[in-house]
């Protein structure tokens, strides 16, 4: 099955990371994230959260591996046992906590996204969602 699915960016990320390697500094850091005016709106109450998961493209990862050596514990796994961002489809999926919104502006600490990575979409992140079922 050969099916292709198109998706349109609603902003892009603004830091100062721009390697194509690890960087737990990520994690500490305060990125910005630029709604395009289109969507603006959508941020309606956006900080009634102070937790959101923003969804993007590794738009900068060409390549991956089926297997390939885990970052967390070193153990060759799967693709879809592990959090690379060299995956068949480059979906990247980071909880972040949100500073403040200015205009069109998410102001976001613990994004580990590069510069001009395009968002796909951005959710509130609700605890009891993520808790699946028993």
């Amino acid at each position: 099955m050969d099916e292709t699915i198109k998706m349109r960016p609603v902003g892009y990320v603004d830091n100062t990371f721009h390697e194509l390697k690890y960087n737990k500094d990520m994690y500490q850091s305060v990125s910005k994230i630029i709604i395009y005016d289109e969507f603006k709106d959508g941020l309606y109450r956006v900080t009634d959260f102070d937790r959101l998961e923003v969804i993007f493209y590794f738009d900068k990862f060409n390549n991956y591996e089926l297997i390939q050596k885990r970052r967390i514990d070193g153990i060759r796994a799967g693709v879809f046992a592990s959090r690379t961002p060299k995956r068949p489809n480059g979906i990247g999926i980071t909880t972040v906590k949100l500073e403040k919104v200015v205009d069109n502006i998410l102001h976001v600490k613990g994004l580990d996204a590069l510069d001009k990575t395009p968002v796909l979409d951005i959710k509130p992140y609700v605890e009891s969602f993520k808790k699946g079922p028993d």
